[in-house]
């Protein structure tokens, strides 16, 4: 978070949460009450003052004020790095510490690292299926079919390669990931919490 935030949460530190408000699609846009948000410098403030909680909800710290933020698909959307090498999140951080790599039925991969999960852009998908192996073999048709025939949460039988880090990859039904990883599509009041409730994100 940037200083003016903590220094507004000092000074305000009573504020109701937002809920209902804003969200985040699947190729990593800003929305607030379903209209994607353009204006550079307003994405730029949420990039920066952007985490999830202790319940697995993400949030946008606005000064003293927290929105929840209702998630298409994951916390982060990721896209490959200007040197055609790395990961980077929607918000511009680079993943140097990749920890596990999921497939769901659809064939969406998704990677956890040191920022928390995130779902591969779907115009990045060559990209990953260039680094993925089956076995000792580069990833085949046969291959990829098989991978997405297999049981939910079980090994697939595909390795996933990023920079010197090599991710076996798990099929995962996509119903259950934000259970498995930990974070909420769908933010709402826990009990006793002060918050106000609106808006319209349909994404």
């Amino acid at each position: 978070m940037e200083d003016w935030v903590n220094r507004a949460l000092e000074r305000w530190p009573n504020v109701p949460a937002l809920y209902g408000w804003l969200a985040l699609d699947r190729r990593g846009r800003w929305l607030i009450r379903g209209e994607v948000i353009t204006r550079p410098q307003i994405i730029d403030t949420i990039n920066r003052n952007y985490a999830g909680d202790e319940h697995g909800r993400w949030y946008f710290q606005n000064g003293p004020q927290r929105g929840y933020l209702r998630l298409e698909v994951a916390p982060y959307i990721l896209r490959v790095g200007a040197d055609g090498q790395s990961l980077e999140t929607h918000t511009g951080l680079r993943i140097e510490r990749p920890t596990q790599a999921l497939l769901d039925e659809e064939g969406s991969l998704l990677v956890v690292s040191e920022h928390g999960p995130g779902q591969l852009a779907d115009h990045e998908l060559d990209w990953a299926l260039a680094r993925l192996r089956a076995g000792e073999a580069a990833l085949d048709d046969a291959s990829l079919a098989d991978a997405l025939a297999r049981p939910s949460d079980t090994h697939c039988g595909l390795r996933l390669q990023l920079g010197a880090h090599t991710l076996d990859v798990r099929r995962l039904d996509r119903e259950r990931i934000p259970g498995t990883l930990g974070y909420t599509l769908d933010p709402q009041p826990r009990e006793g919490e002060h918050a106000v409730v609106g808006g319209d994100d349909a994404l």
